[in-house]
């Protein structure tokens, strides 16, 4: 296996696999409405105002405040500030900043002006390895 800091995964960036797009919702949305839009969208995360920024909904979340209450509103189970990343970030900063931070999504910022411009997932990262053979394959 090569050395960690010359594997093709190194010379991916997030926005080449990241989702452009983020799917929102109220932060008085109900439990149901948060889960149809992530179901309707096929998407494991949604996006909501929290006055000074953006706070993120997971679906595991959504599964987590389905046992405790269903009266809930999007604005209870929000998991605060989301993790950034810069679109020209490579897909092992990603991955180490998920790690970091315990989560399995991030939100994307273009890198030119730094608006919100998509969601990364591990899963996305996950299929770029796949898909380039892991370390051992050229980008």
């Amino acid at each position: 296996m090569p050395e960690a800091s010359s594997a093709p995964i190194d010379r991916v960036t997030v926005g080449d696999c990241m989702h452009y797009g983020i799917y929102g919702c109220d932060p008085e949305a109900s439990l149901v409405e948060v889960a149809a839009i992530m179901s309707d969208r096929h998407t494991h995360c949604v996006v909501l105002p929290n006055g000074s920024g953006q706070t993120v909904i997971s679906d595991l979340d959504v599964i987590s405040a389905i046992g405790r209450d269903v009266n809930l509103r999007a604005r209870d189970i929000a998991a605060g500030e989301p993790v950034k990343v810069s679109s020209d970030a490579s897909l092992r900063q990603a991955a180490q900043l998920m790690t970091e931070h315990a989560v399995a999504h991030v939100v994307v910022l273009d890198r030119a002006d730094g608006h919100l411009v998509g969601v990364l997932s591990s899963t996305d990262i996950i299929s770029a390895y796949a898909s380039r053979g892991g370390y051992g394959a050229t980008a």
